[in-house]
């Protein structure tokens, strides 16, 4: 009870904020998604716009708790109060009809709120800037303004049910088929995916599955897929490397190969992979894929003699000038 009163005193403190209608980014006006994804535990929220660092302003998701879009003119605080509400117990709709009650302006906000049960809420403002509108579908609310065309949120909506894949997945086809209908009328500049789990194990920092943001690019959806391609290859390697360290090279080499084939020019991700191979005697194998890391940058071989005196590799100093003998 002393836990939801403090909320409440916050809540009122945050009002303060969102009663003036001062919104600290008033142009975000964009396109949305917010997920779940009930099968695999996932929810998240995606988003895209003709403004830096949209994703700084817009998307809010915490594991086991819900994710958030705020946008149009604005308000900010509609993302982490909407999430201490939800953490609170409150249902998405609950919590934005609460918020909604103490905004003197919110004829001019489009928010969108999931729960992690997959209850949806979803408000555009009448003083929106058209075209704006949204689509609410099983497990999903798209949601847009200030579009060339009203037909955005619904292929959006189509393309987030159509589409095979994880819930980042689905959510990049999202922002594509809203581009394909010609988006924001201003055009892009900057992109956001986060992704949680909808569960928590009260650690929420160490909770998020994807958590990426594209700040400003003139094609911030594509970007955003390669860095999304490059984040799962890294996880791969974050996979091989707690292998590693539990000595376990042949599930740590699997690992490694997905990563590298996911990021074939990643210079990092192909050394350690090469130093696995190396440890677990697979030399041969190893050697070639160093001389390419050599090639790229010698510094990699000033780096492999002090592998050693960290565990990182075997202290056998044979092993280790055959290795640099590929160095050009």
């Amino acid at each position: 009870m002393k836990y939801f009163q403090m909320l409440c005193f916050m809540i009122l403190l945050g009002g303060l904020a969102i009663a003036t209608g001062e919104a600290r980014d008033p142009f975000v006006h964009t396109y949305s998604i917010v997920a779940i994804d009930e099968k695999i535990g996932q929810i998240g929220v995606a988003v895209q716009s003709h403004w830096f660092s949209v994703g700084s302003d817009v998307t809010w998701a915490e594991a086991g708790v819900g994710a958030v879009a705020t946008q149009s003119f604005t308000e900010v605080s509609y993302g982490p109060l909407g999430l201490q509400l939800m953490k609170a117990g409150k249902t998405a709709p609950d919590a934005l009809k609460a918020l909604i009650a103490i905004d003197k302006n919110p004829d001019v906000r489009q928010v969108a709120m999931i729960d992690a049960k997959g209850n949806i809420a979803v408000h555009t403002g009448k003083s929106c800037i058209p075209e704006a509108g949204q689509k609410i579908g099983k497990n999903f609310s798209a949601q847009a303004n200030l579009m060339l065309k009203n037909t955005v949120w619904d292929a959006m909506g189509k393309a987030f049910d159509g589409t095979q894949g994880d819930l980042a997945d689905r959510l990049v086809a999202a922002l594509e088929a809203a581009q394909n209908e010609s988006g924001d009328i201003r055009g892009m500049q900057s992109a956001a995916i986060i992704v949680v789990s909808t569960k928590s194990a009260g650690t929420p920092w160490a909770e998020k599955i994807v958590d990426l943001r594209v700040e400003d690019n003139p094609n911030p959806i594509e970007e955003l897929k390669r860095l999304l391609t490059v984040r799962r290859a890294y996880d791969h390697m974050n996979k091989g490397d707690a292998y590693f360290s539990e000595k376990k090279m042949d599930q740590a080499n699997k690992e490694y190969e997905i990563a590298e084939q996911l990021a074939p020019d990643n210079a990092e991700i192909k050394f350690w992979h090469a130093v696995t191979l190396a440890t677990i005697g697979k030399i041969d194998e190893a050697l070639p894929i160093f001389k390419k890391v050599f090639a790229i940058d010698k510094n990699w071989a000033t780096l492999l003699p002090r592998l050693p005196k960290a565990t990182l590799l075997p202290d056998d100093q044979q092993l280790i000038k055959k290795i640099l003998s590929v160095v050009k």
